[in-house]
């Protein structure tokens, strides 16, 4: 099993510009980006047309680390000082299962830990101290 920790960005539509700014000041290679539009279409939510460039997730690789981002949807605020999340790496849904409810005791659900096309397990929680984790599980689901 594994376990990494790495921060999590957010942003108000203005990922882009964020990664650009990041690619030269911290000599940041993009691993991953990809919008709203980019996603696998759900019928019973129709995606807006504003909210389909907006990134829905990208990864930089600075140095030895990595640095995840993402835009808000359309309509969601960003709050300064509380755009910043730590995204928790696992490589099994148990041990997902495990970090989630531990995280959640005292806390806040903001998304419950379940099965997504990106993840096997993925779920965000607000520890009692006010601390935003995403519990991400490596690997997509089988089709």
């Amino acid at each position: 099993m594994s376990l990494r920790l790495t921060p999590y960005l957010i942003m108000d539509g203005n990922t882009r510009e964020a990664i650009d700014f990041y690619e030269k000041a911290l000599d940041a290679q993009v691993l991953f980006l990809q919008a709203f539009g980019d996603m696998p279409e759900n019928p019973e939510y129709p995606l807006p047309e504003e909210a389909k460039n907006r990134i829905s997730h990208a990864m930089l690789k600075v140095g030895e680390s990595e640095l995840m981002f993402s835009d808000t949807f359309p309509g969601q605020t960003v709050q300064v000082g509380k755009n910043v999340t730590i995204c928790i790496q696992v490589s099994d849904v148990e041990q997902a299962k495990k970090l989630y409810d531990a995280l959640q005791q005292d806390g806040k659900v903001n998304m419950p830990l379940q099965e997504t096309f990106f993840s096997p397990a993925f779920g965000d929680v607000t520890d009692k101290f006010g601390v935003t984790f995403q519990i991400y599980t490596e690997g997509r689901k089988e089709e």
